[in-house]
């Protein structure tokens, strides 16, 4: 069974609280990251894995996509999702990327909002997106930035002076991939780490040319609207990749 965190009572009320604040790592730093990848939207056919409350499904319907196929594991997520971003032209589906079935060449352009960090086995999920988009269209990702999921502790890695003041962050197991139990909201949160290399090499096998790379940086509007964000100069919390088949 795949894990499904996001179904947990606690996890969904502390999450929920999370992004629905008016300032968040989301809203401020990885969607912005992510639409500036975006192709030009009108009339192409979307599929958006782990879709969450919907929002970004919505976002490409306000921009002119013709319509869009949203899948995620959680049943509270798409309860909100079918509530609040409801549209003629989207079609919420309650399933995990693995057991998602599509035709080939269905897709004009594929997304993921940080979610195949998630995924167990990486090379065979990233095989099904490319059999799934039409030649020449567009896969745009994000991730958990692999200096962040390399650590095997619970514990937070930046590391503090006498003082309370961060001093530096530090990275460890890097290449020693696979699972992770993290600490996040609640105990038990398993993701995968997968060093960058590992990352571009499986896309590449699988055709899919890299067109840009991104390590988010907030600017200083950002930064006053969320202070937390100033350790991303320091050290990178998301990867973003855009790839084209």
């Amino acid at each position: 069974m795949k894990q499904n965190i996001y179904d947990h009572p606690e996890f969904f009320h502390q999450y929920k609280k999370l992004r629905q604040a008016p300032y968040n790592y989301n809203n401020l730093l990885e969607q912005p990251a992510l639409k500036s990848l975006l192709p030009n939207l009108t009339n192409l056919q979307i599929l958006d894995i782990g879709c969450g409350m919907g929002q970004f499904a919505y976002y490409c319907i306000e921009n002119n996509a013709q319509h869009v196929t949203a899948i995620d594991v959680s049943e509270h997520m798409l309860a909100i999702a079918q509530c609040e971003h409801a549209h003629p032209h989207i079609d919420y589906y309650l399933r995990a990327i693995e057991d998602y079935q599509a035709a080939p060449d269905s897709f004009d352009c594929i997304t993921s909002s940080l979610s195949l960090h998630y995924i167990k086995d990486f090379s065979a999920v990233i095989g099904k997106i490319a059999r799934m988009l039409r030649p020449g269209s567009i896969f745009i990702f994000s991730v958990e930035h692999p200096i962040v999921t390399a650590r095997k502790t619970t514990e937070d890695n930046w590391l503090y002076d006498d003082s309370g003041n961060s001093s530096h962050y530090a990275i460890d197991n890097y290449h020693d991939e696979g699972l992770r139990e993290r600490t996040w909201l609640v105990d038990g949160v398993v993701k995968y780490h997968r060093s960058i290399s590992t990352i571009i090499n499986t896309l590449i096998e699988h055709n899919l040319t890299i067109e840009k790379m991104l390590e988010p940086i907030p600017d200083s509007e950002a930064v006053e609207k969320l202070p937390s964000l100033e350790k991303e100069h320091r050290r990178p919390s998301f990867l973003l990749i855009r790839a084209r088949k």
